[in-house]
């Protein structure tokens, strides 16, 4: 395991900002709707999501998706699992900062922050079950034994942090997800989507959210 601490800047609006990558760890407009509309909706997850579910995600960051995710699991009273790859977490008082964002989730974000591993492993918030795994995602993603039915691809900006995005990289996602499974990550590079069409998936663009005019979904043919 390799991991380093972030360093962060902190805009007005209380949106951290990697220095390391000089990119916010979500939308400064609304991150939790983002959080939605990419990585719930571009999954289609309000109809997916059953008993033993399997999400993935590259970049837990502030963990704004799994409480996002953790709620609407609540909502439709399934239990789940999620795996997610970090090489940078944060300390629970800079999540504790960022989640401030959002009061709707304030339940789940202490839960969260009260149950999180600080060396990594597994915990939960509500129905989720968390398998939290610290280190470099080249290094630690062709260990991980799992597959996903979804994954959140969330790192920084393909631009600023090229190795989590790159076509190795992409490839051990499509190993790492069932035939059927999905994706959905914010970013329409172009050859973010060639590495995961290479990977096996049939590779959409659709609209983005706020200012980014388009986003990637795909399914593992």
């Amino acid at each position: 395991m390799t991991t380093a601490n972030p360093d962060l800047d902190w805009r007005d609006n209380g949106t951290p900002v990697s220095i390391r990558f000089d990119d916010p760890y979500f939308s400064i407009h609304d991150g939790l709707a983002e959080t939605c509309h990419v990585f719930l909706d571009g999954n289609r997850l309000s109809s997916r999501l059953v008993d033993g579910f399997h999400v993935a995600e590259l970049g837990f960051g502030t963990g704004l998706n799994l409480l996002a995710l953790a709620r609407l699991a609540e909502d439709l009273n399934v239990e789940i699992n999620f795996t997610t790859f970090e090489a940078y977490p944060l300390s629970p008082s800079d999540m504790a900062r960022a989640h401030e964002n959002w009061p709707e989730l304030s339940d789940q974000a202490a839960t969260m922050r009260a149950a999180y591993p600080l060396k990594g492993g597994s915990f939960s918030v509500g129905k989720v079950r968390v398998d939290l795994r610290l280190g470099i995602a080249l290094e630690e993603l062709p260990a991980w034994h799992g597959k996903a039915d979804a994954w959140f691809l969330d790192g920084f900006s393909p631009a600023r942090n090229p190795e989590l995005w790159s076509e190795t990289l992409m490839a051990e996602v499509g190993r790492h997800t069932i035939a059927g499974g999905t994706f959905a990550t914010y970013t329409s590079a172009g050859h973010v989507r060639r590495s995961l069409t290479a990977a096996g998936f049939d590779v959409q663009k659709q609209p983005g959210f706020g200012r980014k005019r388009e986003m990637s979904t795909g399914i593992l043919s």
